[in-house]
């Protein structure tokens, strides 16, 4: 068996010159690559921003069931409700009165006044419930205002 040189073996048939071979990419596969690559970023911009609005959201109904439910005790231990929510605070039912995640102020929690007691009209109207200061709307189109 006759040995073929090295050269003659990777060099193209009719010329015995060598195959010289391009290791690159063409503009069109750069362009196909970097396309997807922005969709993707573009997608999951869009699911963080979601996810975050989805953690407020959470985090203000968990903030406001457990307002609610330092007004009902409050309510329940001295038949009255509290003159405000740092009262809750004061009394020892909240450790402070939380921060509005909309609004990032706990200074903007929109309070509902109890109706005067016809029964007691020397009775001072105290807060009966809370809602968000905020005045933007919620994934599900309700307004923050209306939780």
């Amino acid at each position: 068996m006759v040995a073929i040189p090295r050269t003659l073996a990777s060099s193209h048939p009719r010329t015995l010159a060598p195959v010289h071979r391009c290791q690159g990419f063409t503009l069109i596969e750069l362009m196909v690559v970097m396309s997807l690559i922005v969709v993707l970023a573009g997608i999951s911009v869009g699911v963080y921003a979601n996810g975050q609005t989805r953690a407020r959201e959470a985090v203000l109904k968990e903030d406001l069931f457990r307002m609610r439910d330092a007004i009902d005790q409050y309510y329940a231990d001295k038949d009255s409700y509290p003159p405000s929510l740092g009262d809750l605070v004061s009394a020892k039912y909240l450790r402070a009165v939380p921060t509005d995640p909309f609004t990032n102020s706990s200074e903007t929690w929109q309070t509902t006044m109890s109706d005067l007691d016809p029964a007691n009209p020397s009775a001072v109207p105290g807060v009966f419930d809370v809602k968000s200061g905020s005045e933007r709307t919620a994934i599900d189109g309700t307004p923050y205002a209306t939780w």
